[in-house]
């Protein structure tokens, strides 16, 4: 694949640009503001699942919902029922997504941490060895945290090839460990995540031929990462959060970078 060709480019961008100081604004910043893993894991699910749209109304989302939890999360959620839940999140809304979908999708979060002790648990033992990558598992995983099936967009199932990506953007944080991603689900191999796919990194993608595909979905994301995968087979989604920083910071233009770069064919 040609994207070999910019190995050297890759890390480069990673070295400059995966530092802490350049996550502002993104979603990912509320997960530093908790210590406690098992609360870290319920605030990324949160943050994760609202990241689409503009970044200044997903910021404002997520804290919505996080103040109403309090400073933690997973005790209010043990102390929570479905007609509190229900109630504590009338009138929320982030586009698509109501107060009714948020409801349901923290009763599954509750349910899942009452039968398995958190989300780290559960989506470790739907992880099979010899499993190439997290999809299996993570299927498994949406199924059971959208018990009810009124979680809505929120949580897409990646059997219908959709890309996920908020759901792999919660995988990367969850399981990777830098000066970017906490980490924490230490069981889970980086080698087995999928890129976190939208139409920002599918440009990327296509720019550097890590692709030719023109639709977004699990199959384009696939062979995204196996692309990466021949430049980093431990950590296929290490350039992630580089590249996508190019169009999201104001100072950061990926279509300059691009010319005066790496992308002279």
């Amino acid at each position: 694949m040609p994207l070999r060709r910019h190995a050297e480019m890759l890390e480069d961008l990673y070295s400059r640009l995966n530092r802490r100081r350049y996550v502002h604004p993104d979603p990912l910043e509320f997960l530093y503001e908790y210590d406690n893993p098992a609360d870290r894991e319920v605030v990324g699910l949160v943050a994760s699942s609202l990241a689409y749209g503009r970044v200044a109304q997903i910021l404002k989302s997520v804290r919505c919902v996080l103040q109403r939890m309090g400073s933690r999360p997973v005790r209010f959620l043990q102390d929570a029922s479905a007609t509190s839940l229900k109630r504590d999140f009338v009138g929320f809304r982030h586009r698509f997504a109501s107060g009714e979908n948020i409801s349901s999708m923290l009763l599954g979060v509750r349910r899942v941490i009452d039968r398995h002790g958190s989300l780290g648990s559960c989506f470790i033992a739907r992880m099979e060895q010899d499993d190439d990558t997290v999809l299996p598992a993570l299927s498994a995983f949406v199924k059971e945290l959208n018990g009810n099936g009124r979680c809505g967009h929120l949580l897409p199932d990646p059997a219908r090839g959709s890309a996920c990506k908020r759901m792999n953007l919660f995988l990367r944080w969850m399981v990777r460990a830098d000066e970017v991603d906490p980490g924490g689900w230490e069981r889970v191999s980086a080698a087995k995540l999928i890129i976190p796919l939208d139409t920002h990194m599918h440009r990327i993608a296509l720019t550097l031929g890590a692709t030719r595909r023109n639709a977004a979905d699990m199959r384009t994301a696939m062979e995204i990462t196996d692309a990466f995968r021949r430049i980093s087979p431990e950590d296929p989604v290490r350039y992630d959060f580089a590249l996508t920083r190019l169009g999201i910071r104001e100072e950061m233009d990926f279509s300059t970078l691009c010319e005066k770069q790496f992308c002279e064919m």
